[in-house]
């Protein structure tokens, strides 16, 4: 009798533990949801407005990324546009109600893949929910960034990854190419899970035969065609995808310098990203299962679909100088199920002192997470507490309290539109239907987003020394086409103060600042250009190679 009812009453766990897995995550969503929906304090960032904005120009693929986010949005838009305008009075969940699907999916599948690795739904359920604690996968499932749905990609690529490896599934092959094809189109790192997978079959011997079976071959070429729009496009805009991302990795030749502590910088950036506790667990899990210790396959598969992404990185932080915090974001996908199958190991055999720091550990960054969490999602109650930390308001710091929270970046906008809106009506008066413009590739988008009627904003940035953008790649526009916009008034935006550099016949500017408890937190230049004369020969951006 004890056989049969200790199984019983496993299964019946078990069961419980799927059905509080879904609570969670439909739940998060549910929340996510309704924090959109509910006055949202954050607007949009400028990477989801400027891909909100390509999203209104379809195309094969775009100057920094493929087509997938853009067509991602509009779908989104399409569906949901007039009902988020109703409830809300713009299209802001709209955009945003993707990551929020995407980030679902994630969380969907590192309860799956715990399962198909370890058999243990529980651990599976601590999975998710240690995952909900994290700022960083909380973020990417609340801004609609292209990290979104290029992590849910690789999530679920992993899962039918296994399937396809470990359990023979002809179909797992052909669901994890179109996987990893889809997350190309969002992020061209997602090219690196098909060395991942190679470097893990070459690794394993009982499973080094795959590297030459049709399965593998059939999930790399239906990869390599989502490559195929994207060259289309490049192929007839100068390949400036490519030229940028080289840039980005430092290998272009005009960018010789070493940064021998990028390496560093990296580690440091990752630690804070992830707590530091986490950080460590995850280090300690990597080298727990490392292949020299000859673990589990399964616990091989785990191993290799992280650490050679990190190491990409790490390796090109010679060059970067660190690069930007999310680009090994995707290495913590499988990471995240090692940390947290090596904590628990862990702690069933810990005693004494050692156990105890564990568990505070855990607990504290566990509360950690959902504070930070709730803080970005929502900071405006703490930011008077933050005033007095930040130092007075001064001419060389204008929003002092924007170095204690990041998120002031996001807020403000509206209320810069509603004063562009009030000059481009005050224009109309006199007759005069003016151009929208900003100085760099991260403003138009949300000057076309929160301003009346979803106007065009152009870029000026490749005239001003600016990189060069999908804006120039939009035609008609006043740089590389000014004589269609000769004599025409400008509204440009600025963070600072403007020089036309003789482009304009005359420039009034007005100052706009956003408060909030009394703290200025957000500030902008709005310049009234009359009668553009152009930027001259010098300004075309097919001549500039700053990338």
């Amino acid at each position: 009798m004890d056989g049969p009812s200790l199984h019983t009453k496993a299964g019946h766990y078990d069961h419980h533990c799927r059905w509080l897995a879904a609570i969670l995550i439909l739940g998060s969503a549910l929340v996510r949801l309704v924090y959109l929906g509910w006055d949202c304090p954050l607007d949009l960032a400028p990477d989801e407005a400027h891909y909100w904005d390509w999203s209104r120009h379809l195309d094969w693929s775009y100057y920094s990324k493929g087509p997938g986010v853009a067509w991602l949005i509009r779908l989104s838009c399409e569906l949901f546009g007039n009902l988020s305008v109703m409830l809300t009075g713009n299209e802001m969940p709209a955009v945003r109600l993707p990551a929020i699907i995407c980030g679902s999916l994630l969380l969907t599948s590192l309860f799956v893949l715990t399962v198909q690795v370890s058999g243990r739904p529980r651990l599976a359920l601590l999975v998710v929910a240690v995952a909900l604690t994290t700022p960083t996968l909380s973020a990417g499932s609340t801004l609609m960034t292209i990290d979104s749905p290029y992590s849910c990609c690789w999530g679920w690529a992993l899962v039918f990854g296994y399937r396809a490896v470990f359990r023979q599934s002809r179909l797992a092959w052909w669901a994890a190419g179109v996987l990893v094809g889809l997350g190309i189109l969002f992020k061209y790192t997602m090219v690196l899970w098909l060395p991942s997978l190679g470097l893990f079959l070459l690794a394993t011997p009982q499973y080094r035969p795959l590297l030459g079976s049709r399965g593998f071959w059939n999930l790399t070429a239906l990869a390599a065609l989502s490559a195929v729009p994207i060259v289309i496009w490049n192929a007839s805009h100068d390949w400036v995808t490519f030229h940028h991302v080289s840039g980005l990795a430092g290998l272009r030749q005009d960018e010789p310098r070493v940064h021998w502590l990028g390496p560093l910088v990296l580690v440091a950036v990752q630690c804070a990203l992830w707590l530091v506790f986490w950080f460590i667990v995850w280090v300690r899990a990597m080298v727990r299962y490392a292949p020299w210790r000859q673990p589990a396959p399964a616990l091989g598969y785990l191993w290799w679909m992280s650490a050679p992404m990190f190491g990409v990185f790490f390796a090109f932080g010679f060059k970067t100088g660190g690069g930007e915090p999310n680009w090994p974001a995707t290495a913590y996908i499988s990471g995240i199920v090692l940390a947290v199958l090596w904590l628990v190991d862990d702690l069933r055999e810990a005693r004494g002192w050692y156990r105890r720091s564990a568990l505070a550990g855990l607990t504290a960054a566990c509360v950690i997470g959902v504070l930070l969490t709730l803080l970005v999602h929502g900071s405006a109650w703490i930011d008077p507490l933050l005033a007095p930390l930040a130092g007075p308001v001064t001419p060389e710091q204008p929003f002092p309290l924007r170095r204690l929270d990041p998120t002031l970046r996001l807020r403000g906008w509206r209320t810069l539109a509603a004063e562009v809106d009030r000059i481009r009506a005050k224009l109309r008066e006199q007759n005069i239907e003016p151009v929208l413009a900003a100085t760099g590739w991260s403003m138009p988008g949300l000057l076309g987003f929160y301003c009346d009627g979803h106007p065009t904003a152009y870029s000026l940035g490749a005239a001003l020394g600016d990189r060069r953008s999908q804006y120039d790649f939009w035609r008609p526009n006043p740089i590389s086409d000014s004589e269609q916009f000769v004599g025409r008034t400008f509204v440009i935006v600025t963070h600072g103060a403007f020089a036309p550099l003789n482009a304009f016949d005359s420039v009034k500017s007005y100052r706009v600042i956003h408060v909030e408890n009394g703290q200025p937190v957000a500030g902008w230049v709005v310049t009234v250009c009359h009668g553009y004369r152009g930027f001259g020969p010098q300004a075309d951006p097919a001549k500039i190679r700053h990338y």
